[in-house]
């Protein structure tokens, strides 16, 4: 409304401006305002028949390169078994408290995130001649107005010339408009990449009423047309979306063109096992990106909170927690494929999340030195949370995200290690790292005050031990199980 209001004020003296003008200077000015607009028409016309032109030669492109690959399978996580159940550390005599040496001081406790608010979706205006389409974006409620031709049924089998046809039907459509919706909401909703596709594969289902193989080829068009590196592939039975990562996604089958992979994504959660394919040999043009997996403190906030109640002990106290988590993230999660670890120790924790937990952590610590704080945290994540193997949980290894280690109700050595040490970051504002062992992962703090116990170096810093699946062990206690082992260091 201000927009308008601003538009007819510089409006009114330019009228009265133009009125005023003698008759020669009205024409010529008129006569400029009609060239002007000529040449916004002109440019116009010129980009619509370079996009036309380039999607009738990428759909020719498509009737002609293709080729058979065999696909390969997803690299695997760490294969090394994990026990079923974790070791418990000797109590201290007495359960009587570390004695404190004589230099320590109380920590200093960082303050909690600012909780802000969650992005809100844009709103689209309606589109006489588009299609509303309704989509649940991680409990967020989407409308799109979408161009009837993109709702197009694959004729006769799957082939190059099917998806050619496929392709350039779309390239007729209206779908620019469609681009700057799903521009609108990447930037209101503050997407990530991964989100970003994950909206456009939603829409796509429910344009085409959940049709997989029209999905993935509505999928491949917009994700193309915004920019990103994406392919299909087909066999006899389905066609595959093909994107490449910045970061190395694990069991998730791919192939690599020019040195790059291109991952056969899913965005429900599950993997997929395509044998031989078809491909293209190629690019459409313009598009450079891959896609990013970072993970933000806000994307797929859907406002659902829901709440889980811990408790544990700690030198004979009894503490109890009230930790709280985002549904939609969860469910965004879900759809996310495995990830190097050190993806998920740097990955944002939502603050609606994340305030509570270290303001309730916080005010248990405070009055605590390094040592006693480090290890009230072990405590509380080794012992408030069951332990279970991910093979037993999900049927396959799982690594989980901070968030979700509140959500599930188990965990296991590495969902322990990344919730661990964002704890100790946001809370002591303290360096730490993994430490990779085989079947096993914990972390190591760089304390400010001297600390005995195992340790490594790293980086020219001793970082003493601190595994937060090893039952009741205090900072520098390794597992037995483990400490013939020289762990690899994961930095983030």
């Amino acid at each position: 409304m201000k927009k308008i209001v601003l538009q007819c004020i510089i409006a009114m003296p330019m009228a009265a401006a133009i009125s005023n003008m003698p008759a020669g200077a009205n024409q010529d000015f008129q006569q400029w305002m009609q060239q002007q607009a000529q040449g916004v028409q002109q440019q116009k016309k010129e980009f619509r028949e370079y996009r036309d032109k380039r999607d009738r030669e990428f759909t020719a492109f498509l009737k002609m390169h293709w080729k058979a690959i065999e696909i390969v399978k997803g690299e695997k996580l760490d294969e090394a078994p994990k026990p079923d159940v974790m070791p418990v550390a000797p109590p201290l005599s007495g359960h009587q408290p570390e004695k404190k040496p004589a230099e320590t001081k109380p920590v200093a406790i960082k303050p909690p995130p600012v909780v802000v608010n969650i992005p809100e979706p844009a709103l689209v205006p309606a589109k006489p001649q588009g299609q509303p389409v309704d989509i649940n974006f991680f409990g967020r409620q989407l409308r799109f107005y979408v161009d009837r031709q993109m709702q197009r049924r694959l004729s006769g089998g799957i082939n190059k010339d099917a998806v050619a046809d496929y392709w350039s039907v779309l390239s007729r459509t209206d779908y620019e408009d469609l681009l700057d919706q799903l521009k609108a909401q990447n930037e209101s909703l503050q997407l990530t990449d991964w989100a970003y596709a994950a909206m456009v594969h939603e829409l796509a289902m429910a344009v085409n009423h959940n049709r997989r193989n029209e999905s993935a080829l509505l999928s491949w068009f917009l994700l193309a047309k915004t920019g990103y590196r994406a392919r299909v592939a087909y066999d006899s039975q389905r066609i595959y979306l093909l994107v490449p990562s910045r970061q190395e996604l694990f069991e998730v089958p791919y192939f690599t063109f020019g040195g790059k992979r291109f991952y056969a994504v899913a965005f429900d959660g599950n993997h997929q096992q395509p044998g031989q394919v078809f491909t293209y040999d190629g690019e459409y043009p313009g598009t450079p990106e891959s896609l990013d997996m970072k993970v933000t403190p806000l994307v797929a906030a859907s406002n659902r909170e829901e709440r889980r109640h811990l408790s544990f002990r700690f030198e004979g106290r009894q503490y109890n927690i009230d930790a709280s988590y985002d549904r939609g993230r969860i469910r965004f999660f879900e759809t996310y494929p495995q990830l190097s670890l050190d993806m998920y120790f740097s990955a944002g924790v939502n603050p609606e999340t994340a305030a509570p937990l270290l303001k309730q952590l916080g005010g248990y610590i405070a009055g605590m030195d390094e040592q006693q704080a480090v290890n009230f945290l072990l405590r509380f994540v080794q012992t408030a949370f069951k332990y279970e193997t991910d093979e037993k949980q999900f049927g396959r290894e799982n690594y989980l995200f901070p968030e979700e280690t509140l959500y599930y109700p188990y965990s296991d050595c590495e969902d322990r290690a990344v919730l661990f040490a964002w704890l100790v970051r946001q809370l002591l504002g303290l360096d730490v790292v993994g430490v990779d062992y085989p079947g096993h992962v914990a972390t190591a703090i760089n304390f400010h005050q001297p600390v005995q116990g195992d340790s490594l170096n790293y980086q020219g810093k001793r970082y003493i031990i601190a595994d937060p699946t090893y039952i009741n062990a205090r900072v520098g206690m390794s597992m037995p199980q483990v400490k013939q082992y020289k762990p690899g260091v994961i930095s983030y």
